[in-house]
């Protein structure tokens, strides 16, 4: 951003709840006000801060549960489940994979 020559000023009039308001969710995203303001009025939805955190967590839980499943495989394969057990995990794969649908058509 520091590449820009931002010379037009704009004033713009807040309550003090939403000058705090400002404040804090700038601060939280480590940008200066102005920095989160021109964030803000020029990105989509899903490039907002917060929605970036609740992706990073998505992403750390989406990994996590695809080592599980490597381990199932793993598993799987050495014989260490009976059939029952495999077709259970198999229910939940399928519920893993409509929940992970869900959430996706919810976001895009």
């Amino acid at each position: 951003m520091s590449d820009k020559n931002y010379s037009v000023r704009k004033t713009l009039r807040l309550t003090p709840d939403e000058a705090k308001m400002l404040a804090d969710k700038s601060k939280s995203a480590c940008m200066s006000e102005a920095e989160y303001l021109r964030l803000m009025i020029s990105q989509k939805p899903k490039d907002y801060p917060e929605i970036r955190a609740l992706y990073k967590e998505l992403i750390n839980e989406i990994n996590k549960i695809g080592v599980n499943i490597n381990q199932i495989v793993y598993n799987h394969n050495c014989d260490f489940y009976s059939i029952d057990d495999k077709l259970r995990l198999v229910s939940y794969l399928k519920s893993i994979n409509k929940a992970i649908k869900e959430v996706t058509e919810k976001w895009q």
